[in-house]
């Protein structure tokens, strides 16, 4: 259960239900603030456009665990699963780096982002380019990992729990994705 209440405004969880149907906790902790939810869509939106889906939940997921937000780190690995990777192959990115050296320059670029961006030097955007990245690739990747900061922060900040539904991913993956806040458990009706 998050630290705040927040309003109960069904238009709003109508509009933002899980494809699965069910309203996301973090839906419910945006509902006192849905301008604030609607940009941050907005937002998010013109980053991803900007970038492979691939290279973005790459971005996303190595953000999310170093900032320790399971929610995050459980939203896109899950989309890396059922997408790009098995899920023994999204553990292992979590546990170690990943194989591709394009896609192990970004991760550990995007962990610097997310945990210090304050350190970045020139020699990491040079090992970007070293690898193939443009200028522009390089700020997607740092818009990326920095748009996450804001909401991985936001809903760890008002523990806000990584919905209940994450509670049926496979053991390894579920396990590795865990890398802060449990995940929620099913509330009976």
């Amino acid at each position: 259960m998050a630290f705040i209440d927040s309003p109960s405004d069904q238009g709003f969880f109508d509009r933002n239900r899980a494809p699965a149907g069910h309203v996301p906790n973090y839906v419910k902790t945006f509902a006192a603030r849905p301008e604030v939810y609607d940009a941050w869509k907005q937002l998010n939106g013109a980053i991803r456009a900007a970038m492979d889906q691939r290279r973005y939940e790459l971005v996303t997921l190595a953000a999310a665990t170093a900032l320790k937000s399971s929610y995050c780190s459980l939203a896109h690995g899950q989309i890396l699963a059922d997408k790009f990777y098995t899920s023994e192959e999204v553990a292992a990115l979590v546990e170690g780096p990943a194989l591709d050296p394009v896609d192990r320059a970004i991760m550990t670029f995007a962990r610097k982002v997310a945990l210090a961006a304050d350190s970045v030097t020139q020699a990491d955007v040079d090992e970007l380019k070293a690898v193939g990245l443009s200028d522009d690739d390089v700020l997607d990747v740092t818009l990326a990992a920095a748009a996450r900061c804001f909401f991985s922060k936001t809903l760890d900040a008002t523990g806000t729990p990584p919905d209940a539904a994450y509670n049926t991913l496979p053991e390894t993956l579920r396990k590795a994705l865990t890398v802060g806040r449990p995940i929620d458990q099913p509330h009976s009706g």
